[in-house]
C-alpha cells in the first residue's frame, strides 16, 4: 500500500546498509563541466541521441526498486523526484512506469538526448533544459535526487551547492554507475583476457574529461570536512552526509558481439572516433572478441561483464536541528 510522505518533517536519515543484489544496467545521461555549460566531450561525444538510446540497456524493474529504497520514496505515493542529467530517459522511463505515480523532473542539457527523451511523452513527467550548477527548480522542491551515469561529469562544489537548495529537509542524493569491466579502473580485476584488452585501449585515451574510472567525483564530498592549519574546507558545514551509502553488484549480460560493438561504441570517448581512428578501435574491438576465452552461449552472444556501483548520502540541514538558533 502505498503512503503518504511523513518523514518529511523528520531529521536527515544516516546512509543505508548496502544489502542490493540485482543488477543496475547503465543509462544515458551527461551534463555540465567547471564552466557551468556542457563539456565538450559530452556535447560531441554524445550527438547521436537515437543511437544512445537503443543501444544502451534499460534497468531491471527490482533494482530500480532497491535504489528506490536506499532514497526513501519507495512507496511513497506522489513523492517528487529530479532525474538529473536524465538522458534519453531510461531511468525516467521506469520512474514514470511506477504505482507510487512519481512527479518526475527530468533535467538534460543535451539537446539530441533531451529531444529523444521528450518523443517519449511519458506521463507526469516534465522535461526542461538545465544544467547541474543551474536547476531550473525552486529551493526545497524535490525529494530525491537520483543522477545515473553522471555525476563524474559535474563533481563540483558548485553543483554540490544547487543540489542542496533544491532536495528537501531529510531528502537523499541517490548516485547511480553501470561499468563495463572493460571501462573499469585500472587496478579493477578484469574478468576475462578480452575485457583487459579493451580496458587497455580505453585508457590509452589521456583526455581530460572526468571519468567515473578516475574516482575524483568522490573528493567533492570527502572534502566537505578537511581543513589543515593552512587551508580551510571550501563549505562552512557540510551539505550531505559522510561516510556514502554504497553498494556494488556484480553482474553478467550476454549480447552479440555488434550489440556489444554498439554499446562499446557508446562510450563518449569512441562515439567522438572519425575515419582511420575508427577504424582502429573497430579492430582492437574484434582482435580483442577473438580471444579463446571470449565465452558463449548455444545462441552464439558473448557474455560480457561488469559491476553497478550505488551511492546515497543524505541531505545536512542548513541549521543543525536541535542547536537552539534562531
Amino acid at each position: 500500500m502505498l503512503g503518504s510522505a511523513p518523514w518529511r518533517q523528520r531529521n536527515p536519515v544516516p546512509p543505508l546498509p548496502h544489502n542490493s543484489k540485482n543488477l543496475l544496467l547503465p543509462i544515458a545521461a551527461l551534463i555540465c563541466h567547471l564552466t557551468m555549460s556542457l563539456a565538450s566531450e559530452a556535447l560531441s561525444g554524445f550527438q547521436k541521441g537515437q543511437a544512445y538510446d537503443q543501444n544502451r540497456p534499460s534497468y531491471p524493474p527490482q533494482v530500480v526498486a532497491k535504489l528506490l529504497q536506499a532514497l526513501h520514496i519507495e512507496g511513497v505515493a506522489g513523492a517528487e523526484v529530479l532525474d538529473l542529467a536524465a538522458g534519453t530517459g531510461k531511468f525516467t522511463e521506469l520512474l514514470a512506469k511506477r504505482d507510487e505515480q512519481f512527479q518526475i523532473t527530468a533535467v538534460e542539457p543535451h539537446d539530441d538526448m533531451r529531444n529523444e527523451l521528450e518523443k517519449k511523452q511519458l506521463p507526469k513527467v516534465n522535461v526542461l533544459n538545465g544544467l547541474a550548477t543551474q536547476i531550473p527548480l525552486p529551493d526545497e522542491s524535490v525529494d530525491a535526487v537520483i543522477i545515473a551515469q553522471a555525476f563524474h561529469w559535474f563533481a563540483t562544489q558548485d553543483a554540490l551547492k544547487e543540489l542542496h537548495r533544491v532536495i528537501r529537509l531529510a531528502g537523499v542524493l541517490g548516485l547511480v554507475w553501470n561499468i563495463e569491466d572493460y571501462n573499469q579502473t585500472q587496478e579493477a580485476t578484469k574478468t576475462t583476457n578480452w575485457e583487459a584488452k579493451l580496458n587497455e585501449f580505453i585508457w590509452t585515451f589521456k583526455d581530460e574529461a572526468p571519468r567515473f574510472r578516475n574516482s575524483q567525483w568522490r573528493g567533492i564530498f570527502d572534502n566537505q570536512i578537511k581543513s589543515t592549519p593552512f587551508t580551510i574546507t571550501a563549505f562552512a558545514s557540510p551539505l550531505f552526509s559522510l561516510p556514502l551509502g554504497e553498494d556494488e553488484v556484480k553482474w553478467t549480460v550476454w549480447l552479440t558481439k555488434e550489440k556489444i560493438w554498439n554499446r562499446f561504441s557508446t562510450l563518449s570517448q569512441i562515439a567522438i572516433l572519425e575515419g582511420e581512428a575508427l577504424k582502429n578501435a573497430r579492430k582492437v574491438f574484434d582482435e580483442a572478441l577473438a580471444g579463446e576465452d571470449v565465452e558463449t552461449n548455444e545462441n552464439g552472444e558473448v557474455a560480457l561483464h561488469g559491476a553497478t556501483y550505488l551511492y546515497w548520502t543524505s541531505r545536512v540541514p542548513d541549521v543543525p536541528i536541535g542547536s537552539g538558533g534562531e
